[in-house]
Order: C-alpha cells, then sequence, then structure tokens
C-alpha cells in the first residue's frame, strides 16, 4: 500500500501583501503528478487545510478543484481538521465526499475515525484524529484524568482498541516531540504553536502502536523520535525564515535551495515502512539577498530568477531614499527590505526590561493581545487584565 503524506496546505494564505492562490495551485498540481508518477493508493492530508477559519471564496475552490482531481484518479482521500480549520466548514458535505472515498474527520466525536482499506496483503487500517484538545477529550470522558494534550491523546487512543499487530496508520495534527527534543519549526507556524507550553506537547511513544503516522503542525518535513512519525511540512514556504541562509553580495548567482518535499510512504504486507522524499519545485521560490544597495542591483550580482519572493537586507550605513520602490524595478515580488548595519545592530542590544520601563501595563498588555489575534483588546478584556494583576500585585491603578 503507498500513501503520499500531505499537511498545512494554508490554502488561502499571503506573504507579505502577495497573494498566493496561484502559487498553491501550482504545487497542488505538481503534487497530482507525483501521485500519478509514483502510483499511489492514498493520499492523506494531516489538518491545517485552510489558513483561517473563515476560508476565502478562492481557497474553498482551490480546494474543491484539489479533491475533484484526486477523485478523478480514483485515491482514497483520508483528510483531517487541523487548528487553523473551522470544524463545521471542513466537514461541509463530508457525507457526499464519502461516496466518493474521500474521508473528512473534521471534528472528534469520543473516537477515532477509523476505515479499513484492502490490498494484495489484507487489511490496512486508517485511523484519523482530528486536532484535539484537552478540554475536549475530557467531555467524552468526563471520569479521566485528563490535565494535557498527552494525557488527552493517550486517552483517545486507550479507548480505540488498536490491534499492534495489524497494518495501522494515523492521521494527526499535534505538536509532538522526540526523544527529549522538540521539532524544528518551520518560522510560519504563527506565535501560539512557535511558543508552545508542555502542556500542549506529545511524546512521540503515544503511536508506537502505529506502523506510520502522517503528522501536519509542523512546517518543517522531519521525522520525529522515530523515522515513521513524521510531519510532511507545508508544500510551500511560508515565512521569511524558510528563505535559507543569507547570501552575500557579491558572489554570484544564488541558487534556489530549501525545497520542500512530500513524503511517499509504502508499507508492505509485514507493516515494513519506507519514505521516499518527493522534492517539490515551487512557481516562486523565496530566497533571501543581503549586501550593500550598489552591490545587489550591479548586473552581475542580480539573481537569476527575477520573479521568485524576495527579502532584501542592506548593509549600507546610511538609508537608501525610496530604496524599496526602486528594488521592487529589479525584483517585482520584493516582499521586506531591512537593515543590517551599526546603527540597527546597537538597537538589538537594548536591554528589553529598560524597553518596557517606560510603558504602561495597558501598554504592554495592548500589544501583546494585538500579536495573539491580530485585533484591539476590548474595554472589558483589559479590565479583567487589570483585575488579575492587582490580585497577584504587579499593577496599581494609582
Amino acid at each position: 500500500m503507498k500513501f503520499l503524506h500531505l499537511a498545512d496546505l494554508h490554502l488561502g494564505k499571503t506573504l507579505g501583501d502577495f497573494d498566493l492562490k496561484d502559487d498553491q495551485r501550482y504545487i497542488l498540481q505538481q503534487i497530482l503528478e507525483i501521485a500519478e508518477t509514483k502510483q499511489v493508493d492514498a493520499v492523506l492530508i494531516a489538518g491545517d487545510v485552510f489558513d483561517k477559519t473563515v476560508p476565502s471564496e478562492g481557497a474553498v475552490q482551490i480546494l474543491d478543484e484539489f479533491i475533484r482531481e484526486l477523485v478523478e484518479r480514483h485515491l482514497q482521500v483520508y483528510m483531517i481538521s487541523g487548528n487553523h480549520d473551522s470544524d463545521e466548514r471542513l466537514n461541509f458535505g463530508s457525507s457526499l465526499f464519502e461516496a466518493n472515498d474521500v474521508h473528512i474527520a473534521a471534528k472528534y466525536q469520543g473516537k477515532l475515525f477509523h476505515h479499513v482499506i484492502e490490498d494484495a496483503y489484507g487489511a490496512v487500517h486508517i485511523y484519523q484524529l482530528p486536532f484535539v484538545k484537552a478540554s475536549q477529550v475530557k467531555r467524552a470522558f468526563p471520569e479521566a484524568k485528563i490535565e494535557t494534550y498527552e494525557d488527552a491523546v493517550r486517552e483517545v487512543l486507550a479507548h480505540a482498541e488498536i490491534n499492534q499487530k495489524q497494518r495501522n496508520i494515523l492521521v494527526a495534527h499535534q505538536f509532538v516531540s522526540g526523544k527529549g527534543k522538540d521539532p524544528t519549526l518551520g518560522g510560519s507556524e504563527g506565535a501560539l504553536t512557535q511558543h508552545v507550553g508542555t502542556v500542549e506537547k506529545i511524546g512521540y511513544d503515544c503511536f508506537d502502536a502505529f506502523r506510520y503516522v502522517a503528522l501536519g503542525h509542523i512546517h518543517s518535513s522531519q521525522s520525529v523520535g522515530r523515522e515513521e512519525v513524521r510531519y510532511a511540512g507545508s508544500p510551500l514556504k511560508y515565512s521569511l525564515s524558510e528563505a535559507g541562509p543569507v547570501k552575500q553580495i557579491p558572489g554570484g548567482v544564488r541558487e534556489r535551495d530549501g525545497a520542500k518535499q512530500v513524503p511517499i510512504v509504502t508499507v508492505d504486507g509485514e507493516g515494513q515502512v519506507t519514505i521516499e522524499l518527493e522534492k517539490l519545485v515551487p512557481l516562486r521560490d523565496l530566497i533571501h539577498i543581503r549586501g550593500t544597495f550598489t552591490e545587489i542591483v550591479k548586473e552581475e550580482n542580480q539573481i537569476e530568477h527575477t520573479e521568485d519572493f524576495v527579502y532584501v537586507t542592506l548593509t549600507d550605513e546610511d538609508i537608501v531614499p525610496d530604496a524599496m520602490r526602486i528594488m521592487r524595478q529589479y525584483y517585482p515580488n520584493t516582499i521586506k527590505l531591512d537593515y543590517d548595519n551599526s546603527r540597527t545592530r546597537e538597537l538589538s542590544r537594548v536591554d528589553v526590561v529598560q524597553a518596557t520601563q517606560s510603558r504602561s501595563y495597558e501598554e504592554l498588555i495592548g500589544d501583546f493581545y494585538k500579536q495573539m489575534y491580530g485585533a484591539q483588546i476590548s474595554e472589558e478584556e483589559m479590565d479583567m487584565m487589570k483585575d488579575v494583576a492587582k490580585e497577584v500585585g504587579i499593577y496599581e491603578a494609582d
């Protein structure tokens, strides 16, 4: 049995001011071609299908096109929701999809979703676990002692009565850590994922009953704990931190690197798993170039793929007037331009404590709220935060 493992499509996502719908359509078409070439039997999609809980019309249309193409190729699909997805929206039409072997597990309903497919060697068991929080599982099992995400996942698996001798595959969307080591973040997972607490972490040994665990949530392709517990990673670079090593100009044309991958997973008759990583080539790559303005715009130093998304770091000591506008004449998809010089390095050494001492509690809380939720904190919420601060002695009204 052969599977193609996808995750973190984030359909509808933008990169800076740039719409990625053409890039997402392009990479999904490439994935379809890989599925056909590799003759896979099924596609596993491990959550964060959409970038927002209320996806745009364009994002929904891209998913519709992709699913239709998979069905036309007679591929089975096993898709779950991630923390970015709306359970209700992803679940829309699921009963109709089911008739076409598109199995959507959008909301945890008290037990693992379970399907059985057959190959020449017998049954392969596909389990689906959409993104769950401890509170959701506790509602299903009120008598259980569930305090952490790991407690929750272990409780779900314990009630699934999984036969470890069978060929079991799990599709899940959680923050899974390895042998005392957290997975490497891609940088575009969002602040809440990047600063995840211990309560959200799940040990990879939770999944010992499964021959392969198709994970979503972390945007870098990697295994966790053992080779068969794997994050597919996002199919595109969604963060400037994924642009790869900075290229110093001069130095020649910068090659595209840091390529994304898609795992092709084969499970043999004995349950042994082999994994191939197929390289993905984007419509427009994301690269980072660095140097003085004069060096960067020299013809011999210009990058080959001028349509790529470009992040520019200028090392000039003086500000270059209208630098972004001029840079976009060379590279129309320049996302960001910043400076690295003696002045900016000095600013970066400013003590964080000193920087916050001159700011009020309301300003600090308001900025933090806006960073987390992308909106202004309401007066009612601010009053609640003041009350909490007073209780612990870190805020005085006067």
